[in-house]
């Protein structure tokens, strides 16, 4: 899961500030992703994921700061940029009359490249009646449909917001382990705030720490576990004020 030699990285943010009003959601922060690598981003609720998000996917623009993602301003370039990116958001949102054949069928008449029957075996082992509404599925195979159309058109980055909240431990595990390893595996890099910290331990190979808008711990995760001589969950719990004993199952949304 290392990152292209010789690219700069797939998501950047320098000095990056993001206010609502005179309210100051994030501050100051400067991260960096490197392509190809599987980046958590973790914080308690309030922390500023989601604002940071819309911004990544240039929803609004920044108070003060940069922002580039895959090398490209998204706030200038946004319609060029997801041609190249895939998202699943918190809350997996589609017109509630169309199945998910007639959404992969739509979305490809969208993109390009598209490759349905990929979008289509996705949602074989997610187990998602392909012929079902929308609106009758339950809100994990709603985020599964969104995922699965997410990568359908093989994005160079995807970004994912607490992508298996909601899905079951099967479900959950398909996430991590036959989506987001492989991905990686094959160069894709994969931007990821989650709540679920056990599952999230072995599949990432950087994490970083938000509270309260702030940046509090960045880096590859490995090195911060030797650093810190402690487990992620426990690396959490120090920094963002969880006890240790609920940090797994932590309230880290935003």
């Amino acid at each position: 899961m290392s990152a292209q030699a010789g690219a700069g990285p797939a998501l950047e943010t320098d000095g990056l500030t993001i206010r609502y009003g005179r309210t100051t959601v994030v501050e100051g922060l400067s991260l960096a992703v490197p392509r190809g690598s599987v980046y958590a981003l973790l914080g308690r609720n309030g922390a500023g994921k989601s604002s940071l998000l819309r911004v990544l996917l240039g929803q609004r623009p920044a108070a003060i700061g940069r922002v580039r993602l895959l090398g490209e301003d998204p706030w200038r370039h946004r319609s060029s940029l997801m041609a190249k990116v895939g998202v699943v958001p918190e809350e997996p949102d589609a017109p509630p009359e169309m199945t998910a054949a007639q959404l992969s069928a739509f979305c490809g008449r969208l993109h390009a490249r598209w490759d349905g029957g990929a979008v289509a075996e996705r949602l074989r082992r997610f187990e998602v009646p392909p012929d079902r509404a929308f609106g009758r599925l339950s809100k994990g195979q709603r985020g599964a449909v969104s995922l699965a159309l997410a990568l359908g058109h093989t994005p160079e980055l995807l970004l994912l917001d607490d992508p298996t909240l909601g899905l079951d431990v099967v479900a959950r595990d398909a996430v991590f382990q036959e989506v987001i390893g492989d991905l990686a595996d094959r160069g894709t890099t994969v931007f990821v705030t989650t709540h679920d910290l056990r599952a999230i331990e072995g599949i990432a190979d950087h994490v970083a720490i938000l509270q309260g808008g702030r940046l509090v711990l960045a880096g590859a995760l490995e090195a911060l576990k030797a650093e810190h001589g402690l487990p992620l969950e426990q690396i959490f719990a120090s920094v963002a004020g969880t006890r240790a004993s609920d940090a797994g199952t932590a309230e880290v949304r935003s």
